[in-house]
């Protein structure tokens, strides 16, 4: 499948059953690839984010050594560029009191936006949640804040570690409401199959839930096929 077709696929998936999908080719452990509760989807109503990581450090708490803000900084945004769309970008907050400034507000979303981007993950802050949710941009983070204060990046182009998530850019990252999740590139092609399998058996555990002929010996087997 195309990149394009698996980042369609993954809009219309909730990240609960692509995990569940992603276990069953025993790629790696069941408690890592996500990230921890203390990162949220600061509009849990969107429709799913799928993209590719573009990973850059800030810092907001102190003043750059030269200039003032991130605007300061073009060069990151010709790195981004070069990342595949639709591309997610991920921001460690590098302070020693992560959040304490936003790096991300409306009019920056409007340039990512415009630059391709699908969607942005911090462990720091995000602001200006009433206008950047109407532009359908999804947004993860570790809280919100009123002033961006001194947000410039330090970094780009490195691992990050996100919510206990280890990231590096080029990353498939897929987001909803529950939190963030990495795909291994290797199984993307598979993981459609393997979704629909795990929905048809999921449901069918419903249907026997369901019926009004409930039987625990057709439960046990149903769950055995899981």
């Amino acid at each position: 499948m195309s990149s394009t077709g698996i980042i369609e696929v993954l809009r219309h998936l909730d990240t609960c059953i692509v995990s569940n999908a992603i276990e069953s080719f025993d790629r790696r452990l069941r408690n890592e690839g996500y990230t921890n509760p203390s990162i949220r989807a600061l509009f849990p109503m969107q429709r799913s984010m799928a993209g590719y990581a573009a990973t850059c450090r800030f810092r907001t708490s102190s003043p750059p050594p030269k200039n003032h803000h991130y605007f300061d900084r073009t060069d990151w945004w010709n790195f981004l560029l070069a990342i595949p769309e639709p591309r997610v970008v991920v921001f460690e907050d590098d302070d020693p009191r992560p959040g304490h400034g936003a790096i991300l507000g409306e009019v920056h979303a409007h340039i990512l936006q415009a630059m391709g981007v699908a969607g942005a993950v911090t462990n720091g802050s995000f602001r200006d949640l009433n206008a950047v949710e109407q532009l359908d941009f999804p947004l993860f983070a570790g809280s919100v804040c009123v002033s961006h204060a001194y947000a410039h990046i330090v970094e780009i182009g490195q691992p990050v570690t996100i919510g206990g998530l280890r990231i590096r850019s080029g990353d498939l990252l897929h987001g909803d409401r529950h939190g963030v999740q990495t795909i291994p590139r290797d199984i993307t092609d598979a993981l459609p199959e393997a979704v629909e399998r795990i929905q048809t058996r999921e449901q069918n555990i419903i249907r026997i839930c369901n019926s009004s002929n409930f039987s625990l010996d057709e439960l046990k087997e149903a769950v055995s096929a899981l």
